[in-house]
């Protein structure tokens, strides 16, 4: 991995723990307050601003001014199709012409079930509904846009070991058989791509421990964090044209 990537993905991480635990030590220090179970530090938010800002300096230096680049409260709202609008995590406007979307995603135990499940139908039906609207004109005079999906994943014992599946009429897709959540989140990430949903999709684990450090793994290079960078940063430069 290029040294500059890696060192920026570190530090992302390593705050994203970070930021975490800080969260999690306030809720603590008042419990009368205390969200149920692991969300007090879901509703916190601001985990994921070391990503947002990496990302924010990615596409700067690929060339495009900042002022493009939005990535505050209210200003990364785009329309829909299916629904009026949705807010995402980075937006990138360029004269009236949306040039690319990002959107940053987080999954941390214990319960990986449920939220499995609704992290992909928000993952599918995001990008859905934005192709959608791009093909009704939502977006008219704009190219095609860059989308992109970024997934950090805990590593620990419940996201990597194998999980049943339930089959009362019929059988499972075999992929999917005894498959841990961290293989049906990188089975999620590739479909992502091969479908032509995302443009790119991304998928890091980390453990607490490690990860306050900055420690993570990449498990799929198909859908990794370089070739997520490279993606972005050559569509930025290939419409360089529309600021002149």
């Amino acid at each position: 991995m290029d040294g500059a990537v890696k060192r920026s993905v570190e530090a992302t991480v390593a705050q994203f723990w970070q930021t975490r635990g800080r969260q999690d030590r306030q809720q603590g220090a008042r419990p009368s307050q205390r969200d149920a179970g692991q969300r007090a530090t879901v509703t916190g938010g601001r985990q994921l601003d070391g990503f947002v800002d990496w990302i924010r300096s990615l596409i700067c230096d690929a060339g495009l001014p900042d002022e493009h680049v939005f990535v505050e409260h209210r200003r990364t709202i785009l329309p829909g199709f299916f629904r009026p609008t949705k807010e995402w995590d980075i937006v990138v406007v360029i004269k009236g012409k949306l040039l690319a979307t990002v959107e940053f995603k987080s999954h941390v135990g214990p319960s990986f079930s449920n939220n499995f499940n609704n992290r992909t139908e928000e993952a599918v039906g995001s990008a859905h509904d934005l192709w959608t609207a791009y093909r009704e004109g939502a977006f008219s005079g704009s190219p095609r846009p860059w989308l992109g999906y970024l997934m950090l994943l805990e590593d620990c014992p419940q996201s990597t070991r194998p999980v049943s599946v339930h089959e009362p009429h019929f059988a499972v897709l075999d992929d999917f058989r005894n498959a841990s959540y961290a293989r049906r989140y990188d089975l999620l990430c590739q479909r992502l791509v091969r479908e032509r949903l995302y443009d790119a999709a991304c998928l890091i684990m980390s453990d607490r421990d490690g990860g306050s450090r900055g420690q993570f793994v990449i498990p799929n290079q198909e859908i990794g964090i370089e070739h997520f960078a490279a993606s972005l940063a050559a569509h930025i430069q290939s419409h360089l044209r529309y600021i002149d």
